[in-house]
């Protein structure tokens, strides 16, 4: 509508003038017409810069995702990709909401253009690609492992022959242990979020379940969990991306990875996976 309004005050202006000028101006009506053009286009190139110099970009994240998102202990939101954002934010110069809504919530805000974009661990994949996931340069390559009971005599694959084993609906450990599942014969259950998964597993539910390594590692260390992940069990490393799903935010994508980059050159990158993964 403001670049409608611009063109049409710019249109208007130079009708008044036109009439202003009386022989003159009909003397030369594509001089006339080329002034509309250039002042239509000034200001509608007003109305954009306006625009963009206003924009808060909305960035959907996952809720329980240690270390990449998650709240400390002092109730505030911290993790690896939120001090990316606020990294590379920093360095384009652009503002931004971050909004915690978990990973199935993240994706369908996304889709329905009430977020702009989402980073929440998400692995980069073909599949992702082909159903309208645009994803950024990758910043962390990740794997997925199976984990089990502290005292469980599951050594690996084989041993779940029959068994049921916990899975997050949506993600990377989803899809690799549906990638297993009929090798070595087992059945899979699918929970919304990764606490409720675990717990599957300390209660007997499940005798294993699957989730991405540095995600499982610091939920175990951090919450005193007793479950071990099988390291032998890893799948084969996937970077992480940000992800858009339209067109309309590929300004957006395009700062994350300049910003992406710089970071990584400064230094701020390392400093980020230092605090949180040691």
């Amino acid at each position: 509508m403001k670049k409608l309004f611009a063109f049409g005050m710019a249109a208007a202006m130079t009708l008044s003038l036109a009439a202003c000028g009386g022989a003159a101006s009909s003397a030369a009506p594509s001089e006339a017409a080329s002034e509309a053009s250039s002042e239509a286009a000034s200001s509608e190139a007003a109305a954009e810069s306006s625009d963009a110099t206003g924009k808060t970009w909305v960035i959907a994240t996952d809720t329980v995702f240690k270390p990449f998102e998650y709240t400390d202990a002092s109730g505030n939101f911290v993790g690896i990709d939120v001090d990316i954002v606020a990294a590379i934010a920093e360095d384009q110069g652009f503002d931004y909401e971050m909004k915690s809504l978990g990973w199935d919530a993240a994706i369908a805000a996304c889709q329905a253009g009430q977020a702009d974009g989402m980073i929440a661990g998400a692995s980069i994949t073909d599949e992702r690609k082909a159903s309208g996931w645009t994803f950024s340069d990758g910043y962390y390559d990740a794997t997925q492992t199976m984990t089990v009971a502290e005292d469980s005599d599951i050594t690996g694959f084989a041993d779940l022959n029959g068994q049921t084993v916990a899975v997050k609906t949506g993600t990377q450990g989803a899809t690799y242990a549906e990638s297993l599942k009929d090798e070595y014969g087992f059945n899979i259950t699918y929970f919304e979020d990764s606490p409720t998964m675990y717990q599957a597993v300390l209660g007997g539910q499940c005798v294993a379940c699957f989730e991405d390594t540095p995600i499982m590692k610091a939920s175990i260390k951090d919450g005193g969990l007793a479950l071990k992940v099988l390291d032998d069990t890893a799948s084969d490393p996937a970077p992480y991306g940000f992800a858009i799903f339209s067109a309309d935010s590929q300004e957006l994508l395009d700062m994350f990875n300049a910003g992406l980059a710089d970071i990584k050159a400064n230094g701020k990158y390392d400093e980020i996976l230092a605090k949180y993964l040691g």
